[in-house]
């Protein structure tokens, strides 16, 4: 393993800083580079990659084992996301009363009526023209109450429900707007916010963040349908996408290696630990509609194990920024004063990471509480007690999910910081000599004299 300073992410200019950093001890400086990572001894390298290698061949393996080749076919059940779409556009709304079209009916799931505004109001009567698919020029009609959510005008594109076996007039209906064009707008300022910002390593980011959906919809999707252990799909898939975009992003260094062992091994303590709460607090999985016609299509699909690898998954993203933070402030501590041993490094990292699991934690515990508000919205209108509330599945899956994620990410500070400091204080060929051989050199009679850059 290359363990050099060979990063095609990292264009930062090399800077050299003069460094005292025992003043009262030595009267000479150190000159640093804070660019990419120093080189670390041959040693070194050889221990990592023997940690490193058997576990990239495995996750090879795993992968080639493990290829679905694509998602197995069943029969459109026409319920949910299981439906057949087309898209479609408004070619003309007309204000009408809502008595003279017949608008009390029972809507579809997802459609636009509402049987509530019948009685009121004048309604809107949408001519929708289908602009895909074999039916492509047809028209139908849309009626959309006063009251509904979802408001149609004309020019709007949306998609249409296709129900084969339906009557020929309610073949068709509204599901959704068509909000592609924000949608990749959106997706297009993030991409020049990443590249202004981030410049080449920027644009690394991009290419791991595609190559991490690409693993997650060619590999772990489609091995789950065809009945392969979630578990086992979700541990492979997820040190694919590790090692990808880790390596891609941060160059192949001891570092971003270090940065790697790390995740690996608290990602093991969270499957662990996930295993054994999802286990022992008889967490189905199945919860809600859509879990419901995964299980109903996909009886064979363990629904508990795909809990955990979501789990794993979604745990896999910050856990990545975690131990490349802690790994890079070990690395720099060193720069810094090449003479501090493991114990100094690891307790100044060890302080910096205290400040990062403070905030890790609240953003995680925030992002899984925005993420089920409505639910929790339910529960607070019930008037049901906390107790209750954490009894239930729907909210004990999010709060399991929540605790051992979080538990991976506090692990992983101390994991990590001290991987770092062994590593970079059993260097004895790499950083601390080219620090060394940066130093000023004594001359004379109390002379320094200090060689050319």
């Amino acid at each position: 393993m290359n363990s050099g300073p060979v990063s095609s992410c990292d264009d930062r200019p090399v800077t050299s800083l003069h460094i005292d950093p025992e003043p009262q001890s030595h009267q000479h400086g150190h000159s640093h580079s804070h660019g990419p990572a120093a080189p670390v001894s041959k040693h070194l390298r050889k221990v990592i990659a023997a940690v490193l290698i058997p576990f990239a061949t495995a996750v090879l393996v795993g992968l080639v084992a493990l290829w679905p080749g694509g998602a197995p076919a069943h029969e459109r059940t026409g319920v949910g996301f299981d439906r057949q779409t087309q898209q479609g556009k408004v070619v003309n709304v007309d204000k009408v009363d809502c008595k003279d079209v017949n608008a009390v009916q029972t809507p579809m799931s997802g459609d636009t009526t509402s049987p509530s505004g019948s009685e009121r109001g004048l309604c809107k009567k949408a001519t929708i023209e289908v602009t895909t698919g074999h039916d492509k020029g047809r028209t139908f009609v849309e009626v959309v109450q006063p009251d509904a959510p979802r408001q149609l005008r004309n020019g709007q594109g949306v998609v249409v429900a296709y129900a084969p076996d339906a009557p020929r007039d309610l073949q068709y209906s509204v599901t959704d707007v068509n909000r592609k064009f924000p949608m990749i707008l959106l997706a297009g300022i993030f991409a020049l916010a990443v590249v202004a910002v981030g410049r080449m390593r920027g644009v690394m980011a991009l290419v791991a963040l595609a190559v991490s959906f690409a693993v997650l919809t060619l590999f772990i999707l489609p091995a789950i349908l065809q009945g392969s252990n979630p578990l086992l799909v979700a541990v492979v898939g997820a040190g694919a996408i590790m090692l990808i975009a880790l390596y891609m992003c941060h160059g192949l260094t001891a570092r971003t290696s270090v940065a790697v062992i790390g995740t690996l091994i608290s990602l093991l303590l969270i499957g662990l630990l996930g295993s054994l709460f999802i286990g022992w607090a008889s967490l189905t999985g199945n919860t809600d509609d859509n879990t419901g016609l995964i299980h109903g299509l996909y009886p064979q699909i363990d629904m508990s194990g795909l809990l955990l690898a979501g789990v794993i998954i979604g745990s896999l993203g910050v856990l990545d920024d975690v131990t490349v933070t802690q790994t890079s402030a070990v690395w720099e501590l060193h720069q810094a004063n090449p003479t501090m041993g493991a114990r100094g490094l690891y307790r100044a990292g060890i302080r910096i990471g205290r400040d990062h699991i403070a905030s890790v934690v609240n953003t995680l515990v925030l992002a899984y509480a925005g993420a089920a508000l409505p639910l929790l919205l339910l529960f607070s209108i019930a008037q049901s007690s906390m107790g209750t509330v954490a009894n239930s599945e729907l909210v004990a899956e999010e709060i399991v999910r929540t605790l051992v994620g979080s538990i991976g990410l506090v692990a992983s500070v101390p994991v990590t910081t001290v991987l770092a400091a062994l590593v970079v204080s059993a260097d004895r060929t790499g950083l601390g000599a080219e620090a060394g051989a940066s130093a000023p050199v004594r001359a004379g009679k109390g002379r320094r004299r200090r060689t050319k850059p």
